[in-house]
């Protein structure tokens, strides 16, 4: 079975190894990168990783700002991806965490009857109060998320989607395959092997692109969604989106809203060992540890950089101030959940700590 993950990344040369070590342990065979405008070493790595054999890396086609769109239209022609069996689109924050079989894409497609398409839901892990950016594995540092139903107030959560050759594409969304609906109604489940509600198949509202109620869509596999990751790195990544920090007012709600950290959930660690083992010989590849090291001392000192503003480090103390209710959490979410400290279960609740600001945010 050949699976291919299409990815679009700037600037997420520490994280890359991880991601493309994971996804290999859980079956991924191809992988196709577009990049613009690195300045921390991903795309010589991606460049040195081609020149193994381990990833395509091309440059981002887009013409405007529209990077994700452009590149997911041209990636329907590659070669890689027209000869997969199925293709994976997502992010290099976004980690599948299988839980059946042998806890790969192999087994999460013989679970759900081998559909035309998977939906995996998110789940968002939280900050949880780590400050400092370590070169390790995210999978290890952050263990707690929101409420597997809730996040904030919607119970309609994001998804990203594994699709099958033979899926009636027009064209690849970053959360979900696009079709004529009148043509073809495909066999697409989400991450229980459930059908996926009809709203969300035909796009019924603006809301029901990308987001499915979250209620049991998680039974054999969740989508571990990393996009806060260390204080440090968060930092980073507003810089990078943001090149006129200065002269912005900082808006912390992205945070919040994925700060929720509720729920404890250790269950991807079942990874661990294959994944570091794996990075191990990525990084014994001539030139990749060199250029690893380098991304990590070149991520480290944009954060030096970026705390010498003020604005930076105005940003920060918001940021560790900062509310651990995410916007718009509802009453029924803020009810005591008994505390659990067993790692066996999916889910060791603890009670979610009151809100500290009292106001109501836009969604």
């Amino acid at each position: 079975m050949r699976i291919t993950a299409v990815t679009c990344v700037k600037n997420e040369g520490p994280f890359l190894l991880e991601w493309i070590a994971f996804h290999r342990v859980i079956g991924v065979t191809d992988f196709l990168f577009y990049s613009n405008d690195c300045t921390d070493a991903t795309d010589e790595m991606l460049d040195r990783l081609q020149d193994h054999g381990i990833v395509a890396h091309l440059p981002n086609p887009a013409t405007n700002r529209n990077y994700q769109m452009q590149a997911l239209k041209a990636a329907k022609q590659h070669p890689l991806v027209k000869q997969s069996d199925w293709v994976w689109i997502a992010d290099v924050d976004e980690f599948p965490n299988i839980h059946v079989g042998d806890h790969s894409f192999p087994a999460l497609i013989e679970a759900c009857g081998n559909p035309q398409a998977i939906s995996l839901t998110f789940q968002f892990m939280a900050n949880d109060g780590i400050e400092d950016y370590v070169d390790q594995p995210v999978i290890t540092q952050f263990l707690r998320g929101h409420n597997p139903d809730i996040w904030g107030a919607d119970t309609a959560i994001e998804v990203k989607s594994l699709v099958r050759r033979d899926f009636p594409v027009e064209y690849y969304g970053a959360h979900r395959p696009f079709h004529d609906e009148a043509k073809a109604k495909p066999n697409w489940t989400d991450g229980s092997g459930r059908p996926v509600p009809a709203p969300f198949r035909k796009r019924a509202g603006k809301r029901r692109i990308r987001a499915f109620p979250a209620r049991g869509a998680r039974e054999l596999a969740t989508l571990n969604h990393y996009a806060l990751r260390s204080l440090d790195s968060y930092l980073v990544k507003n810089d990078r989106g943001d090149v006129n920090r200065e002269h912005r007012a900082f808006d912390d709600s992205y945070w919040r809203e994925r700060n929720d950290g509720g729920y404890f959930d250790d269950s991807i660690l079942r990874y661990e060992a294959d994944v570091r083992a794996e990075m191990d010989r990525l990084k014994a590849l001539d030139g990749i540890g060199a250029l690893h090291d380098k991304a990590v001392r070149l991520h480290m000192a944009k954060r030096d950089a970026l705390l010498a503003q003020d604005s930076y480090q105005e940003m920060r103390k918001q940021l560790l101030s900062a509310s651990p209710i995410p916007p718009l959490r509802p009453r029924s979410a803020m009810k005591s959940v008994l505390r659990s400290d067993s790692c066996h279960e999916p889910f060791a609740r603890r009670e979610p700590c009151p809100a500290q600001d009292g106001h109501n945010h836009p969604d």
